[in-house]
């Protein structure tokens, strides 16, 4: 067996890094694509290699020169490689094709050795190895029929959304036998070229042959291995992630990111906080029919958005702002807030990262539960004496949470010595009391106090990014009004405000759902050896290690075994063994608790 590597394409799209070298040249983690190729392919013991050059061709082939690849390799050389696309390349090794059975590669695509190792043990002689469609996936797709066989290719012009779940995307690595190469691939290449010219792709010629009655040719389908192909260097950020060399370093690429993660289609998100239960499928569909007008026409100013606002959550106009995402309002809010800031960690670090002018003054939990009162916060700050005091209720990790009348006590407190109280209630709707203090009566009443919401969080919807801030000092909410831009959130999070309120019902039904599920999952991780879970009111639950596993190893491990992705708490927490679990569906929750138990059940 041979392998035959198309690598003559000029790879334009990755600008800069192909400016002085061939697509298949530039590096992922430090390695090349051409390096990672070649020494994946070595150790199959192949006949030869072929690789198809073109552009910066000697370039190429000096550096494979300096390799340490003991398998033959023959160059061809493409000399019109920017007149040409791959048909004409793939022509060019045309009799390499009938001399041996054939593993035929594009130089841009990334994969682990599972992937090849997945074509070479299946005993079909002709295949072409596909994955189902996902949504980063650029190209060709296929549709996939009794026994393996190709009902038909799908080219970019004629690919249907509606029809996606249908679809499997070829992943540009072949095999083929001699038999097919000599009496299919190779006579319709030449008819196909002579008939539509070198401007054409290969996978045209298979979309031909398909069309037999019997076309030799089946589907392999891949099975989770990972891939990816590399056009652009967005590409190359997400395979610098999913190929990083350890795992560690994979898990730490995937925090830095803060989401984006249908890239990574198969990863169940553990880390980020948002309600599994809402927003009904029926709210979803309506945005969708929607969508043409959202996407096309501008979103009214942040007045009518505060309206919308005043109207869901029965707030004055004029008390109330929307924010993008919580995060927005949280900056602009501290930005004018002067004085010592008192702020209670762990916690949310948006706050005390925000505050960058003033003085912060810390009061750290060190309890195993991390638990606090308002009796504590009372108790160490009134010592202190400070101007501005921040609570998040229920708490960032710990999901500590404080009950209504005690709030109510906090309130009072801070008014009586003149402090203004910051109370972030992005988890509150999770609490079995239900405890938010905001209501227009309460802001009426304490003219120092400012109220915190992610509507993200809690109605899970952090892609349309929105969030609340409610006061009844409206000064203050004009002047961070007039300090946002004035579309400051899209068409569809103005859209969302607007229909939300046909979805209470199923908003409060949702809430019980997630409730049972939280009491139901807390039981079961408490059932696991080395796995002492905290209580907590929130949509999160945080868990101390106590076996022989770090907090970061077992991140590391979830990520890497079973593309589950974790919070490690260790760096928060001075280096106290903590991991965060957000809360999701009770199937998703299954899938984490069976790997829990598999890696700390000795």
């Amino acid at each position: 067996m041979q392998a035959i590597i198309l690598a003559a394409g000029m790879g334009k799209r990755l600008k800069e890094l192909t400016s002085y070298n061939t697509k298949c040249m530039v590096k992922v983690n430090g390695v090349t694509l051409i390096e990672r190729m070649l020494s994946q392919l070595e150790r199959l013991k192949l006949n030869k290699i072929v690789l198809v050059i073109g552009y910066q061709g000697e370039k190429l082939k000096n550096y494979v020169s300096t390799l340490n690849i003991s398998t033959p390799i023959e160059y061809i050389n493409n000399p019109i490689f920017d007149k040409t696309n791959n048909i004409y390349s793939l022509a060019l090794a045309k009799n390499n094709l009938c001399e041996d059975n054939s593993l035929l590669f594009e130089s841009d695509i990334i994969f682990e050795d599972s992937v090849l190792d997945a074509l070479i043990n299946d005993e079909r002689e002709t295949l072409a190895l596909v994955d189902h469609y996902e949504r980063w996936m650029d190209g060709t797709c296929i549709q996939i029929g009794q026994d393996d066989n190709i009902d038909s290719f799908v080219p970019k012009n004629k690919f249907k959304y509606e029809e996606k779940e249908e679809y499997y995307k070829t992943v540009n690595i072949y095999k083929f036998s001699k038999d097919f190469s000599i009496n299919y691939y190779v006579p319709f290449l030449d008819a196909y070229s002579k008939a539509l010219g070198n401007n054409e792709y290969y996978e045209q010629v298979l979309r031909v042959i398909t069309m037999l009655d019997n076309p030799q040719i089946k589907a392999k389908r891949l099975n989770g291995q990972k891939w990816y192909e590399i056009d652009d260097v967005q590409d190359l950020d997400i395979a610098s992630t999913l190929f990083a060399p350890d795992s560690k370093q994979r898990a730490a690429l995937i925090h830095q990111r803060y989401g984006g993660y249908w890239r990574f289609p198969r990863m169940l998100d553990f880390c980020y906080l948002v309600n599994p239960f809402f927003p009904p499928q029926r709210l979803k569909d309506e945005i969708k029919a929607s969508f043409d007008d959202l996407l096309t026409q501008y979103p009214s100013g942040i007045d009518v958005n505060s309206l919308l606002a005043s109207k869901n959550f029965e707030i004055t106009q004029s008390n109330i702002i929307v924010g993008n995402g919580a995060a927005e309002l949280i900056k602009e809010l501290l930005l004018k807030l002067e004085g010592t800031m008192g702020f209670i960690r762990p916690t949310f670090e948006e706050y005390p990262n925000r505050y960058i002018d003033g003085q912060s003054v810390y009061y750290y939990v060190n309890n195993a539960d991390y638990t606090y009162t308002v009796d504590d916060i009372i108790s160490y700050f009134g010592e202190i004496g400070i101007n501005n005091l921040v609570l998040v209720n229920p708490d960032n990790p710990s999901g500590n949470y404080i009950e209504k009348k005690d709030i109510l006590r906090l309130i009072q407190w801070t008014k009586e010595k003149s402090i203004k109280l910051i109370i972030d209630e992005s988890f509150i709707d999770f609490s079995d009391e239900m405890g938010s203090i905001m209501c227009q009566d309460i802001l009426d009443a304490n003219h120092h106090l400012f109220v915190v919401k992610s509507i993200s969080k809690s109605y899970g919807v952090p892609g349309i990014r929105l969030g609340i801030l409610a006061s009844s000092d409206t000064d203050m909410i004009a002047e961070i009004k007039k300090n946002v831009s004035i579309w400051n959130i899209n068409s569809m999070g103005e859209f969302f405000l607007q229909i939300l309120e046909k979805y209470s019902k199923e908003y409060q039904n949702a809430l019980v759902d997630f409730r049972k599920e939280r009491d139901r999952f807390f039981d079961e991780l408490n059932q696991i050896p080395g796995l002492r879970v905290i209580p907590s009111q929130a949509n999160y639950l945080m868990a101390e290690l106590s076996g022989n596993i770090s907090a970061e190893d077992l991140t590391s491990i979830l990520l890497t075994k079973y593309d589950i992705l974790i919070k490690n708490l260790a760096p928060k927490l001075s280096g106290k063994q903590y991991i965060r679990l957000a809360i999701r569906d009770s199937k998703d929750n299954d899938c984490l608790l069976a790997a829990l138990k598999r890696e700390l059940v000795l």
